[in-house]
């Protein structure tokens, strides 16, 4: 009795097989440095219609805007930068990847918070970064030396105060897109027609102005707050 011959789409289907076995040996087989050499994840923006309220709708920066505004801050190994709206954490993640700095993302969509956590074990950084569920005007900035933020005009308005109270001379602000008109900025730099990058260094704490709705009596000059 002669063996049947197998038809060419079983033959096909078992090839497909053995190619998407041998393909996921090979990921399942990445070595930790191909991992942390992946890239950033694409630009996104976050899906409509959230059900947590928000100040400011989550828009990712681009990467090249976050890796020159993490130049133009000039961030080392020794700054600690928080990230606050930060999003999928790549603000962070990028300074621990890039410059061996500490970084901390403030994020109040959970999602989020957790897709940065994954990327920042992609990255092999967990040992660097933090990322937090909190509210960006309840965080304690006094740990910052540079301060990353992507953030609505009267939403950094109303973090003045903060920054002026928490910050320390010699630490950097850093935005995209915004606070120019609300605090004149040491430099600016355009990328493309549509991002901005603005750069600010405190001085001291005056350096910082209060919202004309504040006053000495609301926001008591307590100098530098020391780390």
């Amino acid at each position: 009795m002669t063996r049947p011959c197998r038809s060419r789409s079983a033959i096909s289907a078992l090839a497909l097989a053995a190619f998407l076995l041998t393909l996921a040996a090979a990921i399942g087989g990445c070595t930790a440095d191909q991992e942390a050499n992946r890239p950033m994840p694409v630009d996104s923006v976050y899906s409509p219609g959230t059900p947590y309220t928000t100040d400011v709708p989550y828009v990712a920066t681009p990467q090249k805007v976050v890796e020159r505004m993490l130049e133009m801050a000039d961030v080392g190994e020794d700054d600690v930068v928080y990230d606050l709206g930060s999003g999928d954490g790549r603000m962070v993640i990028t300074a621990a990847q890039q410059y061996g700095a500490r970084g901390v993302g403030i994020e109040i969509v959970p999602e989020l918070v957790e897709q940065s956590r994954s990327y920042a074990r992609l990255a092999g950084v967990t040992d660097r970064v933090d990322f937090y569920r909190a509210n960006l005007f309840d965080t304690d900035l006094s740990e910052a030396t540079v301060l990353s933020i992507y953030l609505l005009p009267e939403v950094i308005d109303k973090l003045l105060p903060k920054i002026r109270r928490e910050m320390d001379p010699g630490d950097r602000v850093v935005s995209h897109n915004y606070g120019d008109t609300i605090w004149p900025p040491d430099r600016s730099e355009r990328l493309g027609p549509d991002h901005v990058i603005h750069l600010w260094t405190i001085r001291d704490s005056t350096s910082v102005p209060l919202p004309p709705t504040s006053t000495s009596t609301d926001e008591p000059d307590t100098g530098p707050s020391g780390r």
